[in-house]
């Protein structure tokens, strides 16, 4: 079995209170003992983010945010912080989501700034990098993927707690669309991530930092991108909103 498997669903803009209750209680409760090998995140919307702590207690399911602001107090409207986020129960963050670079203009600068406050409050914070198919297609997957790495992660090489690191590669075309790396195409971006991640912080970090493949992942493609060396988990959207899919999906990367 791969070691450590994260596997993090992204819930999005989806789910009043009552839904995101409704679906943790019955996730909590046929998810059964999780493997020791594999660690689970459920990232639901702000809103939600209280009531799903309480019912997470006692649980091996962890508890993410789905974006955070670097500063932690302020004259900050409509912004949260990490203290926020720590004192309602999460221990990850998605930043950088390709939806939030898309319609919300986020910037490489804005994230490396989110990364750097999430790392400096013990939360860790799961980058998210990827190309889109105009890219691809002419041949700048390698360089956009660097260009973002070396953005996103300026200036963290001695923050504390930086081997929790986690990058999420999402090739834009793949995002809701129902397409899917191939489990070789995958592994080609990911194991250059990883040798990025060894130049900028040596072996023995770059070994620790997870990088999880995200974009249109499901029960039945999981497997196989998990048996890819450089593959440690998946980001998962819409196959993490239903409790039978996801169940579905993490049985398969026991697998």
């Amino acid at each position: 079995m791969k070691k450590n498997i994260l596997i993090v669903g992204n819930w999005k803009m989806n789910k009043d209170i009552e839904s995101a209750e409704q679906t943790i209680q019955t996730l909590k409760n046929n998810i059964g003992n999780i493997n020791s090998n594999i660690n689970i995140v459920i990232c639901p919307s702000f809103t939600a983010l209280y009531t799903v702590n309480n019912i997470l207690k006692g649980s091996k399911i962890k508890l993410g945010a789905q974006n955070v602001f670097w500063a932690n107090d302020g004259a900050f409207t409509g912004e949260i912080s990490t203290s926020m986020l720590k004192n309602v129960g999460c221990s990850y963050v998605i930043l950088g989501h390709s939806e939030r670079r898309e319609y919300l203009h986020e910037t490489y600068q804005d994230i490396n700034k989110k990364v750097i406050a999430s790392l400096n409050a013990s939360i860790i914070p799961i980058v998210c990098i990827g190309e889109s198919l105009k890219e691809r297609e002419e041949d700048l997957t390698f360089s956009i993927i660097k260009q973002q790495i070396e953005t996103a992660l300026e200036n963290t090489q001695q923050l504390p707690r930086i081997s929790s690191l986690v990058l999420a590669y999402e090739p834009l075309w793949a995002i809701g669309t129902g397409k899917t790396a191939t489990p070789y195409q995958a592994q080609q971006v990911h194991a250059f991530i990883r040798e990025l991640c060894e130049e900028k912080y040596g072996l023995n970090i770059a070994s620790q930092i997870q990088i999880i493949y995200g974009g249109s992942v499901k029960s039945d493609t999981i497997t196989q991108l998990l048996k890819e060396n450089d593959i440690d988990g998946g980001l998962i959207g819409g196959a993490s909103l239903q409790v039978p899919s996801f169940l579905s999906l993490i049985k398969n990367a026991l697998i």
